[in-house]
């Protein structure tokens, strides 16, 4: 079997109907974007690995896609996340003292993906706020992100709040869990109570007290009660006490009723400093959004900047909503007369679709419900209902 067509697994192509439903939404979301007050800028697909991982946690090494420059002999990395881009570009090249809010909308590539169902293709959005370290940018952040799924029509997402800052603070406290911190996050986003447990009787194991405190991290889930229960139950240590002020804070700030709170669902150990969130919607089996503060990254690229952001999958979001319904077309004939192409070009210029046939055509379109055609009747081109 001749199979050269085939494509690559979990990659995809993109029909027009599809295609035009993720491009409509992708203006809109820009759009929207904009009216916030966040400037829009784009970055290449390739980099030298060096500059496109800086600062990045190992799980970007290793879905980022690796290759040799042929003119400079140096290893470059197709980018597998916008967001250090962002970052680089505020902090290295516009170079600004203030807070800065830049967005972004391009394709990123995945070595795997993510789950079954995942593209190793996305369409990544975001947006950044870079330069303020208040909880008034994470607000504005998950504002915005609420925002960005009522405009693609979700109104029904659910928020899960975590703070990053708050279990470094734990795992900070106590040498033998900084040695392994990545085992610890595992095991509290599987909630592993014996898993946890077991950190105590390994040689050089954690202390007793933060064992306890992990274990309470793991059940510490819920409603907004879990930032009382967290008071009770976690070490008075003074990064523990802010991540709760400031988890607080934002809820007051947030008129969303289907939220809930996993102090244990961690983001990147390492990356993330302080609050994380994701949005979820129903009959969805991922989160839609993911978003969060990751403080300072950018001295990767020579100056520390405090940063919050949230990005999604463009395509992902665009296959929750409905089929694009086909769009109104006028049908006009073929030729070369004058005021024919003058009344095509005065319709397309007002906005309309002209579907102009070629001699002898006779083409489907699936996209275009063609109800009109443009007809010359007693020398004028007129639009009138097609038969």
């Amino acid at each position: 079997m001749n199979g050269h067509w085939l494509l690559p697994e979990h990659l995809a192509d993109v029909l027009p109907a599809e295609a035009r439903r993720v491009e409509e939404l992708r203006r809109s979301l820009l759009d929207l974007f904009r009216t916030y007050g966040f400037e829009t800028v784009s970055a290449p697909m390739v980099e030298y690995l060096d500059s496109l991982l800086a600062g990045a946690g190992e799980d970007l090494r290793l879905r980022t896609f690796k290759l040799v420059d042929q003119l400079s002999g140096r290893t470059l990395g197709l980018r597998a996340d916008m967001t250090p881009q962002a970052t680089r570009i505020d902090a290295h090249l516009l170079n600004r003292q203030g807070v800065t809010r830049l967005c972004y909308c391009g394709p990123v590539l995945h070595t795997r993906p993510n789950g079954l169902l995942a593209s190793r293709e996305l369409l990544q959005i975001g947006a950044e706020i870079y330069g303020y370290s208040g909880f008034q940018a994470d607000l504005e952040i998950i504002r915005l992100a609420i925002a960005t799924l009522s405009k693609a029509g979700i109104t029904n997402s659910h928020l899960v709040l975590c703070h990053d800052g708050l279990i470094q603070a734990i795992i900070n406290s106590d040498s033998a869990a900084v040695a392994r911190a990545d085992e610890i996050i595992s095991l509290l986003r599987d909630k592993d109570l014996p898993g946890i447990s077991g950190l105590a009787d390994i040689e050089g194991g954690l202390l007793g007290q933060t064992v306890e405190a992990l274990h309470w991290l793991a059940r510490l889930n819920g409603g907004v009660e879990v930032l009382e229960s967290a008071r009770e139950h976690l070490p008075p240590l003074p990064e523990v006490t802010q991540a709760l002020q400031t988890l607080e804070a934002l809820l007051a700030g947030l008129d969303m009723t289907s939220l809930s709170i996993d102090l244990a669902d961690a983001g990147q150990y390492g990356y993330h400093s302080g609050v994380t969130f994701m949005f979820y919607a129903p009959n969805w089996h991922d989160a839609l959004v993911r978003g969060g503060r990751y403080d300072n990254i950018s001295m990767a690229y020579g100056r520390a900047r405090a940063a919050t952001g949230f990005s999604l999958d463009l395509r992902r979001l665009a296959a929750l909503l409905e089929p694009a319904a086909p769009v109104r077309a006028v049908l006009a004939p073929a030729g070369y007369d004058a005021e024919l192409n003058k009344s095509i070009d005065k319709l397309r210029d007002s906005g309309e679709i002209v579907v102009q046939l070629l001699p002898h055509e006779c083409a489907e379109h699936a996209e275009f419900e063609i109800d009109r055609e443009l007809a010359n009747v007693g020398g004028r081109w007129i639009v009138r209902p097609l038969n």
